[in-house]
């Protein structure tokens, strides 16, 4: 089948609420810093009403990649659940309107599943760590049947968001995809997400990884998370041997790219962070779009820099400009 994406990504359609807080207000909500919690529909509601939303727009960790991808010149598509609610519907315009198909059917309300589209409420402490709180809603509802054949066989890279493992039928759906691609001739990428989801489903992603994955991501805490060591060179070590392919995140100090016996250490694009928000789903987007775009390892590295630290100097998970052309690739 002829390639005519050069992204698919596969993930948890949400809405993002974001909110300036205290480190006192995460600890009085029992929140801890930097992680991400699973809420009910009601907790949404309490937390909205206990902060002051400084902007509200569409995400989700792999749809801000497509997006982001998309306005560095990749072909995307993107799968995802939401309802047909208003911000269902929002959240399918916003998707196609910045050039991402999204072939994606909303939930059908008479299946007896009456959710709405997920949505994360994104607490931003003054240091830019995000504290996110998530209602998962339609999201829960992604099944190996809304993995689209067609559209995983003409993607260059499925791109999978580890953040869809905790839904009950999401690892069913993720090898599904991941079968689809490489019958296809295709490769599939995995985004490890947050080290406490790592913790919930440490031994399904490890046999993902092992027998599905060709390209992962991940950032420091959660490659650690996977290895259960606080040794970064220690769990570089461990995925080197688990995949061919890995680019890790480590914040200031940059990121590091492993292919099969070579290592690439990626030095960090000084910025002033506003809002860590989206920084791993950029990065992703750059060395991806580099990637099918037949850049070098070490290019791929640095475009992904550019997109991350476009993206943590503003509030927000997408760019408000394009970080490759401003910096003249």
């Amino acid at each position: 089948m002829t390639i005519l994406y050069d992204l698919c990504g596969i993930g948890n359609a949400i809405t993002d609420v974001l909110a300036k807080v205290s480190f006192d207000f995460l600890e009085a909500q029992g929140l801890v810093a930097g992680s991400m919690t699973l809420i009910d529909e009601d907790r949404v509601k309490t937390l909205r009403d206990a902060v002051q939303v400084e902007c509200e727009t569409g995400g989700g960790s792999a749809a801000n990649t497509c997006v982001t991808a998309a306005q560095l010149g990749a072909r995307v598509a993107y799968l995802g659940k939401v309802s047909g609610d208003t911000a269902g519907n929002a959240f399918s315009d916003d998707m196609r309107g910045c050039g991402v198909t999204f072939p994606s059917k909303p939930l059908d309300g008479r299946l007896g599943a009456n959710l709405a589209t997920a949505s994360c409420i994104v607490l931003i402490t003054p240091d830019g760590q995000r504290t996110m709180c998530t209602y998962l809603g339609a999201c829960t509802q992604f099944s190996p049947e809304d993995v689209l054949p067609d559209v995983i066989a003409s993607s260059s890279i499925v791109y999978l968001e580890g953040y869809l493992f905790d839904p009950p039928h999401a690892q069913e759906a993720f090898r599904r995809a991941a079968t689809l691609a490489h019958n296809a001739g295709r490769q599939v990428s995995l985004s490890l997400s947050d080290p406490f989801c790592v913790g919930r489903h440490r031994d399904a992603f490890l046999d993902l990884i092992k027998g599905h994955i060709d390209i992962l991501f991940a950032n420091e805490n959660e490659i650690c998370a996977l290895y259960q060591t606080d040794k970064f060179e220690t769990a570089a070590r461990h995925v080197a041997e688990d995949t061919t392919f890995a680019a890790l995140t480590r914040s200031e100090q940059g990121s590091v790219v492993i292919r099969g016996g070579e290592r690439v250490d990626v030095a960090p694009v000084p910025t002033q962070v506003v809002d860590t928000t989206g920084a791993g789903d950029a990065y992703a987007a750059g060395f991806l779009t580099g990637l099918t775009s037949n850049r070098s390892l070490e290019e791929c590295g640095r475009l992904a820099s550019l997109a991350a630290s476009e993206v943590i100097s503003h509030y927000g998970a997408r760019p408000l400009s394009n970080p490759w052309k401003d910096a003249g690739f």
